[in-house]
């Protein structure tokens, strides 16, 4: 039998068909190892998303800020232990010449010092741990501001070299305090610009969540390999499928969850508050494939589910209570709500009222009675109002 035959299909010669038919026992087992064999990548993802740091068998890679102390040569005897990944570069860097009165001069004489020393830490890093066998690896902190000059300082603080792993930290999608979707897309492009390839995306479950169901808008961001923070035992069933086949890397363990009472997983030479990350490689795997210099295949952009809201409501409100009859259209992909006509107010006496909404799918034709009681809807800013009930009686999956 050539070697691109099924599994099981080599069988004892003396269980030969007989009268054109397949013997029982011989048809049993050859549809065991087809569905063994279809059924295996699923298992295997199944691992993955299940507690694969009790797998010694897959690779572990330490990440860590400045003030996260590490005994090299304890932290190396775990062999599974295979890369380290430093905060290099955070937001803009802090201006190089002071000005302004004595004190403004000498805390930004102080804040560049500070900077400087933390280069020199993350530069010894890097040799001392390359000394010891570990890939590496750096990312930076996105914050708000120029993407392209943030860009600018990971490259010149970092320096990375061809062999290193980079990365991009997304921490929350709250583009007032952490770099927001666009100017992240504009950072991976100019490190693509100067560098030749991307960097990964670090990022937490919510936020990939978001700019997986977002991939239209935010095509490169969404093809990024993830390096996927959540620190629970599993993820099946919550990992964003669909967008990304499998992380590249699960950081499952930090201070968030572990202390020294308990904690998913302990190493020795380091502090509990280090972050401890699993992929779903073997050591000579790991090797093949960092720096991670790929994207990950492009997927066709989620449907959008289109629901037709229609409501009466009569509300109980700060301002005169509107009756009114309206329409919005739902996005349930992105759970947004946009206007679909303008609301009609008609003046009434203020009182409580049930709401009743009945949502109509054009195929379906399914109508849901929800909440019942009183809201308070200001005219003045009815889309929005309109929105947050909205994201309150449908949370994502909900229909």
């Amino acid at each position: 039998m050539g070697s691109n035959s099924l599994p099981g299909a080599n069988l004892a010669e003396n269980e030969v068909m007989s009268s054109n038919r397949m013997p029982v026992s011989r048809l049993v087992r050859v549809c065991f190892f087809i569905v063994l064999w279809l059924t295996f990548p699923s298992i295997a993802l199944s691992a993955d998303f299940n507690q694969p740091w009790r797998n010694k068998e897959k690779a572990l890679v330490l990440d860590a800020y400045e003030k996260n102390p590490i005994d090299w040569a304890e932290v190396t005897k775990n062999k599974r232990i295979r890369g380290f990944i430093a905060k290099s570069s955070d937001g803009i860097p802090p201006p190089y010449s002071c000005s302004g009165d004595e004190t403004k001069r000498t805390l930004c004489a102080k804040t560049f010092q500070n900077y400087w020393l933390k280069q020199q830490l993350y530069k010894t890093r890097r040799t001392v741990a390359k000394a010891f066998g570990l890939k590496w690896g750096a990312y930076h902190l996105g914050r708000p501001g120029n993407p392209i000059e943030q860009a600018n300082h990971f490259i010149e603080f970092a320096d990375p070299q061809p062999d290193e792993l980079i990365a991009l930290d997304i921490e929350h999608d709250d583009p007032s305090k952490w770099i927001s979707f666009k100017d992240a897309e504009a950072f991976a492009r100019h490190i693509y610009f100067r560098l030749g390839r991307y960097p990964i995306l670090y990022t937490n479950h919510n936020t990939a969540q978001r700019i997986a169901a977002r991939r239209a808008e935010f095509p490169l961001l969404s093809r990024l390999p993830l390096w996927y923070a959540r620190y629970r035992s599993e993820i099946k069933g919550v990992f964003p499928m669909g967008n990304w086949d499998n992380y590249s890397i699960w950081q499952f363990s930090s201070g968030i969850n572990c202390n020294k009472k308990k904690c998913l997983y302990r190493v020795k030479g380091t502090e509990p508050n280090i972050d401890v990350n699993v992929t779903p490689y073997t050591a000579a795997e790991l090797e093949e494939k960092w720096p991670f210099n790929f994207l990950v295949p492009e997927r066709k952009s989620p449907e959008t589910s289109t629901e037709v809201l229609v409501a009466k409501k009569q509300v109980d409100v700060t301002q005169p209570v509107v009756t009114a009859t309206f329409a919005v259209e739902i996005d349930i992909t992105r759970q947004n709500v946009k206007s679909y006509g303008i609301p009609v107010p008609a003046p009434s006496p203020a009182k409580e009222a049930e709401q009743e909404v009945a949502i109509v799918q054009p195929e379906k034709a399914i109508q849901h009675s929800l909440v019942k009681g009183p809201i308070k809807i200001d005219p003045r800013s009815y889309t929005e109002q309109a929105a947050l009930s909205m994201k309150l009686l449908y949370p994502a999956g909900a229909l």
